[in-house]
């Protein structure tokens, strides 16, 4: 039988599962679901569920082979996504809205992975199977700049540079009402949701989160803002101004006023990744790539701008 026996570590003691298996492996949860669900886990030799908490002083068997996703990157055009940067090494994307990074289970919809194949680029093959040449990733419902490896050098210096947070990564987000102080920092763990698996939340005992922001307009019911990364966690924008009661514009997700969103027109989160600084991972060049914003946001931004947003 193949696969590998390890302990439960002391600290995933009475976890689940699938968040264990999260935070072992580096698997997304829907991954470490289907890992179970194929037969791949097993604890002290019997199956166990998924949410099944981990028991203490027992041995995993593994085999991460099994429940593989079938989500190859498809070779389908994608409009709209366009290449704002190539070289030998890193190819920089304009992303679209309703396009997701990579493929992955449940999602049918088009992605840069096969955006790209289409276009005939040639992408990294380190990284999981569904997500090769894939150092960072846009929700599918942000648009703006990503860059993606091309060479197996690119990918392991783009992770670094990611990891070791030295990547400048440049949102401009419209949110509701202003924030207040109208420039700061918020330090806030990040985890899932307790009760809503979907979504994300300031936690107790979460990620360490920094997001810098600075108020650059105001309007009557919104401003816009600029915000930097410092860390780079699931929805981390949208959780942390959310957190403050300051959801992005048309974020529905995060409790945004649909009202508002429909007046301005947006039909999903104003938020919009606008520049991205990093090494050239073979020279050490500096590289700085902007995104103009995308058609809706631009619209949106303008009837704010004018009042209209308060009308009806």
């Amino acid at each position: 039988m193949s696969g590998r026996l390890i302990p439960v570590p002391d600290g995933l003691v009475g976890e689940r599962l699938d968040v264990a298996l999260t935070r072992m492996l580096g698997l997304t949860r829907a991954r470490a679901a289907a890992l179970v669900d194929a037969g791949g886990v097993l604890v002290d030799g019997r199956p166990i569920g998924k949410g099944d908490r981990l028991p203490a002083d027992a041995m995993l068997w593994i085999d991460v082979s099994l429940g593989e996703p079938s989500v190859p990157a498809e070779h389908v055009e994608v409009p709209g996504l366009a290449v704002l940067y190539e070289d030998d090494d890193v190819v920089v994307v304009d992303k679209p809205v309703g396009v997701a990074a990579h493929p992955s289970p449940g999602w049918t919809g088009p992605t840069v992975v096969g955006g790209l194949a289409a276009a005939g680029f040639d992408i990294a093959t380190s990284g999981a199977a569904e997500r090769q040449g894939i150092v960072h990733r846009l929700d599918v419902g942000t648009s703006g700049v990503m860059v993606v490896a091309k060479s197996e050098v690119a990918y392991a210096g783009l992770k670094r540079q990611f990891r070791e947070r030295t990547v400048d990564k440049t949102y401009h987000a419209v949110v509701q009402g202003l924030l207040d102080p109208t420039t700061g920092t918020i330090d806030a763990p990040i985890d899932r949701h307790p009760s809503h698996d979907y979504r994300f939340a300031v936690v107790s005992g979460g990620k360490p989160s920094i997001t810098h922001y600075q108020t650059i307009e105001a309007y009557r019911h919104a401003s816009l803002v600029e915000v930097r990364l410092e860390t780079g966690r699931t929805h981390q924008i949208r959780v942390h101004v959310a957190a403050m009661r300051h959801p992005c514009v048309g974020d529905l997700t995060y409790g945004a006023d649909p009202a508002l969103a429909h007046r301005v027109g947006l039909t999903r989160q104003w938020l919009h990744a606008v520049r991205l600084g990093f090494e050239q991972p073979a020279t050490g060049e500096p590289i700085v790539v902007s995104s103009p914003y995308a058609p809706d946001l631009q619209a949106s931004l303008a009837r704010l701008r004018d009042g209209t947003s308060g009308a009806g």
